[in-house]
């Protein structure tokens, strides 16, 4: 798209981009679509509901998919209910199912109102749907998927889903995903798989080696689909229930949408905020969300500070150690953020688990050892050379080890610790190893100097 800046020519393009989707004839990906919306909404509210009420249910529903859930939550302020209950009855389930969720963050009623005007079968899908905690497999499934019997004749079932394909009911469809006269499942046969055999034959006569048996438990964690996708390469995954009845599946792309979230968490996280309130219009509130974590921070900062002062008069004997003090907590800061980093995202990938611990612990310790020694007799020499004190350089060294040494330790220590103990690791890590990084180094430079020194 051209580059369009005022809303009257937003405007202009979008009635002309409906106008497109009526004859058939719109080449616009929805997700650009979305953007282009996101841009008008920013620039005219009047002109944003004009084009929300102008578009067409099957348009808007392809593009409110792809709009972030700020945007979807306050569509109720936007459009009717009936039509917002229309566009809701285009979308596939999941994405249906997370429309009138993140509605109801904002108004329960409406929300309600929407899924009330809904046919029976939609209702009662969405509600199924959204009645998984947050975090576990069925919340990101959607019901609409390829299934056929063991019985089933291969030709019928494909010209059944020509037949769904053309009709919309479908899309996205990698596998036909088998199960028994009681709905269990069986397996799964790729798509490419099966025009390999005869289409005469039933799902029955394939050799069960070419299934492939892929699912998960609609209430395990979202997590453990993440890994199966990334381990086993997988372009969809069958979601059963615990009687292992297919209810669902999630597509890579879908996992893709996750695997995005779980890291904007993860680092929005070791920043000591998180998403969720950094997506809100009001300053008021990301500002709150953000000082609650930089009060903690201050503690913390305090408690470095009060360290610092059991050694003032040590300081005040000798100037350089106020210059050099800041090196010491630094390096092992950045140290240990490394180590931290690293370790809770490996733990986010699944890579490493508790049982690993001893393993990474050595590992850490080892690297920030090798380093701590190279970096002690670099700042070392430094020191002698800036202040021409000789010991002040071997003070200096003993306490860049011991932090790094504490850096690496406790890097790696700290989120195990905490994931153990059933805390999200990327929360509070930050803030204790900031804390811990601090102290030691404060302590053993200031310490040293002490007993060195004076």
């Amino acid at each position: 798209m051209e580059n369009l800046k005022t809303s009257e020519e937003l405007r202009d393009y979008f009635l002309q981009i409906i106008e497109d989707f009526k004859n058939d004839n719109c080449e616009i990906h929805p997700y650009d679509l979305a953007q282009d919306l996101a841009k008008l909404r920013d620039i005219s509210d009047e002109d944003y509901e004009f084009i929300c009420k102008k578009m067409p249910s099957d348009l808007f529903a392809e593009i409110l998919c792809e709009m972030p859930n700020y945007v979807q939550e306050e569509i109720s302020e936007v459009l009717s209910d009936r039509k917002i209950a229309n566009i809701t009855s285009k979308m596939d389930s999941d994405d249906a199912s997370m429309l009138i969720h993140n509605i109801s963050q904002n108004d329960e009623e409406a929300a309600q109102t929407i899924l009330s005007k809904l046919d029976d079968e939609d209702k009662e899908i969405i509600e199924r749907l959204n009645s998984y905690e947050d975090d576990v497999a069925g919340a990101y499934m959607q019901s609409e998927l390829f299934k056929v019997k063991l019985d089933e004749n291969i030709k019928q079932s494909l010209l059944r889903l020509k037949e769904q394909k053309e009709n919309d009911e479908l899309d996205n469809i990698f596998h036909a995903h088998i199960v028994d006269e009681n709905n269990k499942f069986i397996g799964s046969i790729g798509l490419e798989e099966l025009i390999l055999f005869d289409s005469n034959l039933d799902y029955k006569d394939i050799p069960e080696d070419k299934f492939t048996n892929f699912s998960i438990v609609d209430s395990e964690d979202i997590k453990e689909a993440v890994e199966m996708f990334t381990h086993y390469n997988l372009s969809a995954l069958a979601i059963v229930d615990d009687k292992n009845k297919l209810v669902g599946r999630i597509t890579h792309d879908d996992i893709h949408d996750i695997i995005q979230q779980i890291d904007t968490k993860q680092l929005y996280s070791l920043a000591g905020t998180n998403d969720e309130s950094e997506q809100e219009e009001s300053m008021y509130l990301i500002g709150r969300n953000r000082a609650l974590w930089l009060g903690v921070n201050l503690i913390t900062a305090i408690l470095a500070s009060v360290v610092i002062g059991l050694f003032d008069a040590t300081i005040q004997s000798l100037v350089a150690l106020a210059v050099l003090m800041p090196i010491v907590a630094s390096m092992g800061g950045n140290a240990g953020t490394q180590t931290l980093t690293v370790t809770v995202r490996q733990m986010a990938l699944g890579e490493i688990s508790y049982e690993d611990a001893k393993k990474i612990i050595y590992k850490e310790v080892v690297i920030s050892l090798v380093n701590g020694f190279i970096f002690a007799f670099v700042i070392g020499v430094i020191a002698y050379l800036w202040f021409d004190i000789a010991l002040l350089g071997v003070v200096i060294a003993i306490s860049m080890v011991i932090n790094l040494f504490s850096a690496g330790f406790f890097g790696a220590v700290i989120p195990i610790f905490l994931q153990k103990r059933g805390i999200d690791p990327a929360i509070g890590s930050t803030v204790i190893l900031t804390t811990v990084t601090d102290v030691v180094g404060f302590f053993s430079f200031l310490g040293l100097a002490t007993l060195i020194l004076l």
